[in-house]
């Protein structure tokens, strides 16, 4: 909790109170997953996937309905709501992971270009199922960073080293850990923005292993079978 006789320009620029981020970002990527995680095959997937993925759009939606605009404030029954959704998202996401790689053990899938779409359609799902991750517990989510209610963040973004070279309005958005999954999931480490919480450092090896090992596993499985 911020002291109250801290004067807000003393502050860092993107610690101050701000006007919260929009939520349809979010319910847009969402969507986008929902429907990825809809389209795998019955081979790839929990045999309850259509109700999972029902489950995951109503949640979804309950999002958007409670909170369409700005998430200005932090409210638990949100948040509580938002992690749920990441959580069922990532059970399903890690069943389908599993099975894809029961499927490259057995040689079950013969064609390289199923392989390589499913092999992708697993690993982006993994990327934004950790940025919300990210998003959702930094600094006790886009609500509480709005209110400025935690003065300890959990990623070092570059704009937080040096106001020189952002915004006096900067703040991170959603956009900005759907970037810090993204690399993390490609060069299979931090790039640009640190994690400086123990939380953060776990949830970044985490996923770190499982893109490279579905990465791995997907590419040397399709170069082998390749005519």
């Amino acid at each position: 909790m911020r002291p109250s006789n801290i004067n807000l320009s003393e502050l860092p620029h993107w610690h101050r109170p701000h006007e919260g981020e929009r939520r349809w970002p979010v319910t847009f990527v969402v969507t986008v997953v929902i429907f990825l995680q809809y389209l795998l095959p019955k081979s790839l997937s929990l045999k309850s996937q259509p109700e999972i993925c029902a489950l995951e759009g109503l949640l979804a939606v309950a999002l958007f309905l409670i909170s369409p605009g700005r998430i200005s404030k932090h409210r638990r029954s949100t948040w509580w709501t938002g992690i749920a959704l990441t959580g069922v998202m990532t059970t399903s996401n890690i069943a389908s992971a599993v099975h894809l790689l029961q499927r490259l053990i057995d040689g079950t899938i013969k064609s390289p270009a199923s392989l390589l779409a499913f092999g992708g359609s697993v690993w982006l799902t993994n990327m934004v199922v950790f940025s919300l991750w990210y998003w959702e517990f930094d600094r006790g989510g886009p609500g509480a960073r709005a209110e400025a209610f935690d003065p300890y963040p959990d990623f070092l973004f570059p704009q937080m080293t040096d106001a020189k070279f952002s915004p006096p309005d900067w703040k991170p958005t959603y956009f900005d850990y759907l970037f810090t999954s993204y690399t993390n999931a490609s060069a299979f480490s931090p790039t640009d923005v640190m994690p400086l919480t123990r939380w953060a450092k776990m949830l970044m090896m985490v996923q770190s292993a499982t893109s490279l090992v579905t990465v791995g596993l997907v590419i040397a499985r399709a170069v082998n079978i390749l005519p």
